[in-house]
């Protein structure tokens, strides 16, 4: 007879092996990759207005200005690893061109940006099976919030984060490594607060903190890995460029997009399943407690 914390183990073991299993049939049930696809062409169609939006909203904001490099760089170098530069020229071109544009033209990239929020809820909120939605009005109120917003609190904690820089730099001086620790674990804790968000504010349900922690700390680790792996791909194997030439750039944004999605929603299956295997439990354990009896 074998031990019981062997016995243990074992059953830990087998509920692990279920768990990745229904996750798996999950995805697939979903149609993850399908799903991927279609955020990542709409990403492309929205890119330019969602950048032109959100570098208006951070120019209205004077204590911004000092940062924009910064957030251009940041913003640019998650897009597309080691290729952000090349496409920064890109975009920075066509954002230049809209100020030539007419208040009509302006509005319609408004909506273009907007529509691209209004999927990313509708997607979320389909793979938490939320049938029950709110009203247009609410939604395109939230989707605005989110849009004029989300900037803000990009360039605060970037300056955040130049401001934590400047003191560990003088702290190196006690503690030699502390600024490069920071760099290093910026871009993790980022993400992390990133997605944390995503799966906590975005679906119209309760997401315990706990799930969405767990979910967030999956997609986040798996992205910075993917964003490494992707840059030494680009820098090691150049066949796009070989293949495409100057168009190069734009398989290998579509690519990446793609596979940033695919992080997404695999975060986002993880953190829905969570919810749900535990939202099970308490319904298979809820006959077994005793009732209230009144005194």
């Amino acid at each position: 007879m074998l031990h019981p914390y062997i016995q243990q183990g074992f059953a830990h073991i087998r509920n692990m092996a279920r768990f990745i299993r229904l996750y798996i049939l999950r995805c697939q049930h979903d149609q993850v990759g399908m799903i991927g696809g279609y955020l990542a062409y709409i990403s492309l169609l929205s890119l330019v207005p969602l950048v032109a939006v959100a570098f208006s909203v951070l120019n209205a904001f004077p204590m911004f200005s000092g940062f924009r490099t910064q957030i251009e760089s940041f913003v640019y170098a998650n897009i597309v690893p080691s290729r952000g530069e090349e496409l920064q020229s890109y975009i920075n071109g066509f954002v230049g061109n809209i100020a030539q544009m007419t208040t009509v033209g302006v509005g319609f990239l408004v909506v273009v940006a907007l529509m691209l929020i209004h999927n990313i809820d509708k997607t979320l909120n389909k793979i938490w099976r939320v049938q029950k939605r709110p009203r247009l009005i609410i939604s395109l109120s939230i989707y605005w919030m989110i849009l004029t917003l989300g900037p803000i609190l990009l360039g605060s904690s970037i300056a955040f984060t130049s401001y934590l820089a400047s003191l560990t730099h003088l702290a190196d001086n006690y503690t030699p490594g502390l600024s490069s620790l920071l760099l290093t674990l910026a871009p993790y804790l980022f993400s992390l607060l990133a997605f944390f968000m995503l799966y906590q504010l975005v679906p119209n349900v309760k997401v315990r903190y706990s799930h969405a922690f767990c979910g967030a700390l999956f997609s986040s680790i798996l992205f910075e890995m993917l964003k490494k792996g992707f840059a030494l791909y680009i820098q090691h194997f150049p066949s796009y460029q070989a293949i495409y030439g100057a168009l190069a750039l734009v398989p290998i944004l579509f690519v990446w997009v793609y596979l940033s999605w695919l992080v997404v929603l695999l975060g986002a299956e993880l953190t829905a399943l969570l919810q749900e295997q535990n939202a099970r439990f308490r319904k298979s354990i809820q006959p077994m407690e005793s009732p209230n009896v009144p005194s």
